[in-house]
């Protein structure tokens, strides 16, 4: 990839205003949102012209963010996280997935790392971030885990429904620490 632009001080995308995103209401932080994918994936058709335009959904659940779903077209976002970490969303989560969808797209990209050399070029050369791979977010809501489960060590587990089905189902955890099997103590009330 050699026709990006040289690292820029600031992020190429600009940066939100806080309070002008708390203001919002879901379907206009939404809008915000495609606004931002829209501007991301121009910047990214600088590098690469013939970049499809990615579809965009809020149908993401659980702790990832977003994600850059080739099969379906396009990028999915965590409407629940987007809520509650706005400025973040904006500024650093959409450009990543947009990193992605463009790094699939180059000639070589179908065998890159997810988050290898190429995606990171993209991150700090294109969109002047910081190639950060994981996100900090509290994920309490978009992923609860109501479910308790206590080990030999007295470990507190939490488990979402679907760990807990597994469990109805048959299958065995243990603790990583202890090593002890797990047993549910009870579920804790939706809040």
């Amino acid at each position: 990839m050699t026709n990006l632009r040289s690292s820029s001080p600031a992020p190429a995308l600009g940066e939100s205003d806080a309070q002008a995103l708390a203001a919002l209401d879901t379907a206009a932080l939404e809008r915000r949102l495609l606004r931002q994918a829209d501007a991301a994936w121009q910047l990214a058709r600088e590098v690469h012209p013939a970049l499809p335009r990615p579809r965009i959904w809020f149908d993401l659940r659980g702790r990832s963010a977003g994600q850059a779903h080739y099969q379906r077209g396009g990028l999915r976002f965590n409407r629940t996280l987007l809520q509650e970490n706005r400025q973040a969303f904006i500024d650093e989560i959409v450009p990543h997935e947009m990193a992605h969808w463009l790094v699939f797209h180059l000639e070589e990209g179908r065998q890159a790392r997810p988050h290898g050399h190429e995606w990171k070029t993209v991150m700090r050369n294109l969109y002047g971030l910081a190639p950060v791979v994981t996100h900090r977010f509290d994920v309490a809501r978009a992923s609860p885990a109501p479910y308790l489960y206590r080990c030999r060590c007295e470990t507190v587990h939490r488990f979402t429904g679907r760990r807990h089905s597994q469990v109805l189902k048959g299958t065995r955890y243990r603790c990583r620490h202890c090593r002890a099997p797990l047993s549910f103590v009870h579920r804790e009330p939706p809040e």
